[in-house]
C-alpha cells in the first residue's frame, strides 16, 4: 500500500514549477496496485500539454520519490 503523505511530499516538490505557469496539481486518490489520480488545476487544466505534464513531469517524479507508484492518471477518467 503507498503511503499518501509520500505522494503528497512527492507532488509538493513539483508544485511550484507549476504555478509558476499559473497552475497546480492535486491528489485524488492512490488505489492499491499503485495507481495515483491527481487533478490539474489552473493554467494546466484543459492545456494541451497537460498529458507531457502528467507523464514527463508529475509520473516521472512520483515514481523517482515513491517507487510503488505504477502510473499517474488524471482524476476525469
Amino acid at each position: 500500500m503507498i503511503d499518501k503523505a509520500k505522494v503528497e511530499e512527492a507532488l509538493d516538490q513539483i508544485r511550484p514549477f507549476l504555478q509558476a505557469d499559473g497552475g497546480d496539481v492535486v491528489l485524488v486518490d492512490v488505489s492499491d496496485d499503485g495507481v495515483v489520480s491527481v487533478e490539474l488545476q489552473g493554467a494546466c487544466k484543459g492545456c494541451p500539454m497537460s498529458q507531457l505534464t502528467l507523464a514527463n513531469s508529475v509520473e516521472r517524479v512520483l515514481k523517482e520519490q515513491v517507487p510503488e507508484v505504477s502510473k499517474v492518471i488524471p482524476a476525469s477518467l
